[in-house]
């Protein structure tokens, strides 16, 4: 329920600070007693589908797990009988027959109205040789679809030296690590008795190719994609066998203290395929602590048709935390806080020491920065570091000598991490190559980690008020991020939603590190901001703004994007009334928990192709937004 705030008795910044005192006491509550937060990570059904094939694959799905997840994927069933990949977006292909297969392994009928309609709408999109290549790997599991008619990534990829064209570092990290397993994989073809057929989802008419790239580099991979599988029915045994040891040796080292592997589903379950595959029994310790630790992803929740199950493909607690410690700072909260020394014990013990993947590149750069998640030692990314060093400045954490250490090791370690054309990617220095896109396995767009406006402009903000020794890293950093500004002068997001994430971002960030807000680049993200206002004075963007520019910042408004906008025009400045309506709606928006409601996904984990739905960005972002203006009110 919506608290509807009378405007004729206080002015407006009053009415924004007592907004903002419920927002803080509400967030405040939310902590959790060993000093963390951590929203819920929602994105689409296609987790529920897999985990169900996933067991069933391993004979380890039980009839409890399958009724829950089952009941899940139906309430999300839209009246077209389709799932889209994000609340509100288009039907989506390969999300829909994944969740008609995870019904139908549930029990479902293929009679009943609400499969009847789904399976329309497969066999009306070309079926399933229209999908996605991750979705024909789960069917070929089962043998609904042939090996044969895969790519192949053979686990001699993990030959290749550092160098040379295509090796495993050349992706991006979550790419490398679902890629590194699913090498083993398609190298032994595995295929479980099908439970039942899937002839009802066959187009029973004509239908279209599925549109392939034409340009040379594609045309030579889809060559030497034939080549590879004539190769795989006969390998070179003695180097295939030795291929996949060492394969599995890169898995089983990088498996974290959760038992998952990156903090993240796909490179989760493949690994615990590829291991179980490779001999591994179920009870092996490393295969058993990957089972069970799929549990800390589950959610379960009690609704009026039963219990549901949802599995969280990630989980974000040192982002939360991180954007957290922000808010309150930006809300006036007292830096000494019980519960934000507490937070920042946490952040502090969450530091991470180890050498990881990103030394590949940067095998000199001392170890100093902190994951998006509880386990990902390997992964630490740029992002997170950023948004935690800028947390802990503010934090009168007792342990100052600790915090002077640690906060000095983080701001080498991401100035290491800069990549040469001046800003920074989130996991990898220099990740930008070209070729692993065209590859035919590569479907799926983001496979690389090329620097992008978003992250660096954290980085530039969190340099910004950094010692003189880095004057550098924001120099370039400002220069980049002022060549790569759009057209219609806003800028890219590559992690959030998306015109408008990194125009909220980035404005801040270039007038912290010293660009007057005069300068045309402010100016014109100032009108940009100004010209997509909605007319109930929120703003939103609908994430087909990442395959369509038609919809750049236009979309039903939200508390979290609404906060963005006015983030921008605050730094730059601007107190007239565009800023007036974006704080009027997060006034009269506000619930009487004292957050927001935002059924929509405003985050990005693939554009175009994977949405994140962070509970925590309807609460910390509005916080920093009538924080900000509050201070600026006096």
């Amino acid at each position: 329920m919506t608290v509807t705030v009378q405007t004729g008795s206080t002015d407006a910044p009053e009415r924004a600070k007592d907004t903002l005192d419920r927002a803080v006491a509400h967030l405040l509550s939310l902590q959790d007693e060993t000093g963390w937060w951590k929203g819920e990570l929602e994105t689409n059904v296609t987790m529920d589908a897999e985990d169900l094939l996933f067991r069933e694959f391993l004979g380890i799905r039980t009839a409890e797990q399958t009724e829950q997840s089952a009941r899940w994927i139906r309430a999300n069933q839209r009246e077209d009988g389709t799932w889209a990949s994000f609340r509100g977006g288009p039907a989506e292909l390969s999300t829909t027959i994944e969740a008609y297969v995870a019904l139908k392994l549930a029990g479902d009928s293929v009679d009943a109205d609400h499969m009847r309609r789904a399976a329309a709408y497969i066999r009306e999109q070309g079926g399933i040789a229209h999908s996605r290549v991750f979705t024909r790997f789960w069917l070929a599991f089962f043998g609904w679809w042939s090996w044969d008619e895969l790519p192949v990534m053979p686990p001699e990829l993990i030959y290749l030296p550092k160098w040379f064209p295509l090796n495993v570092y050349d992706f991006a990290c979550w790419a490398r690590q679902t890629i590194v397993p699913l090498t083993i994989v398609s190298s032994l073809r595995p295929v479980r008795p099908a439970p039942f057929g899937l002839d009802e989802l066959e187009p029973t008419g004509p239908v279209a190719a599925k549109p392939v790239a034409d340009d040379p580099w594609s045309r030579f991979f889809r060559a030497l994609d034939r080549v590879l599988h004539v190769y795989s029915k006969r390998p070179v045994m003695p180097v295939r066998r030795h291929a996949i040891r060492r394969a599995k040796q890169w898995i089983i080292e990088r498996q974290e203290a959760d038992g998952g592997w990156g903090g993240i589903q796909p490179p989760w379950v493949y690994s615990l395929i590829a291991l179980h595959l490779t001999g591994m029994p179920l009870n092996h310790p490393v295969v058993a602590q990957g089972i069970k630790g799929l549990d800390g992803f589950t959610i379960w929740e009690d609704t009026d048709e039963g219990t549901v199950r949802r599995f969280e493909a990630c989980q974000s607690p040192v982002w939360d935390t991180g954007l957290s410690l922000v808010a309150l700072r930006d809300a006036g909260l007292a830096a000494d806080h019980p519960q934000v020394v507490k937070a920042a014990g946490w952040l502090l013990d969450e530091e991470i020491r180890e050498y990881g993947d990103w030394a590949v590149r940067r095998p000199g750069l001392e170890p100093g920065g902190w994951a998006f998640e509880f386990a990902n030692d390997y992964y630490p990314d740029t992002d997170d570091t950023a948004e935690v060093v800028m947390a802990l400045r503010y934090t009168a954490h007792p342990d100052t000598e600790r915090m002077r250490e640690v906060l000095g090791r983080a701001e080498v370690w991401t100035a290491g991490m800069r990549s040469k054309d001046g800003a920074w990617g989130a996991f990898d220095a220099d990740n930008t190559a070209g070729l692993p896109l065209k590859l035919p396995f590569c479907d799926f767009g983001a496979v690389t980690d090329p620097p992008s406006a978003d992250v660096t402009a954290h980085i530039v903000e969190m340099f910004a008020e950094s010692g003189p020794e880095y004057r550098d890293q924001v120099v370039e950093g400002v220069r980049w991020l002022l060549r790569n500004q759009e057209a219609d002068g806003s800028w890219f997001g590559r992690w959030g939603a998306n015109y408008i994430y990194g125009t909220g971002a980035t404005v801040p960030a270039l007038v912290l590190a010293g660009v007057d807000p005069r300068h045309s680049a402010i100016r014109r993200a100032v009108r940009w901001l100004n010209g997509i206002q909605n007319p109930d004075g929120g703003w939103g963007e609908d994430l087909r703004s990442y395959v369509d520019p038609a919809w750049s910042g236009k979309g039903d408004s939200t508390a979290s994007q609404t906060a963005w906008a006015l983030l921008a025009l605050l730094a730059a400045g601007e107190s007239g009334a565009a800023v007036e309506r974006g704080i009027r709606w997060l006034t009269e928006h506000q619930n009487e928990e004292g957050g927001w409601d935002e059924p929509q996904f405003t985050g990005t984990g693939f554009p175009g192709d994977f949405y994140i739905k962070y509970h925590m960005y309807r609460i910390v972002f509005p916080i920093m937004a009538l924080g900000r203006y509050v201070k600026a009110a006096g």
